[in-house]
């Protein structure tokens, strides 16, 4: 498992957040999980 820390553009805005991840996990994957957990937390 790896940690990074991710940068998501969400309406116009930056936000960083924090991944865990498998190391065999592709980038794409990674930022997914991260747009996803920037969208849960600020999409309401």
């Amino acid at each position: 498992m790896y940690k990074y820390t991710i940068n998501v553009t969400f309406k116009g805005k930056i936000y960083q957040t924090n991944v865990i991840a498998n190391k065999n996990n592709s980038k794409e994957e990674v930022y997914q999980i991260a747009k996803e957990q920037v969208l849960k937390q600020w999409a309401s």
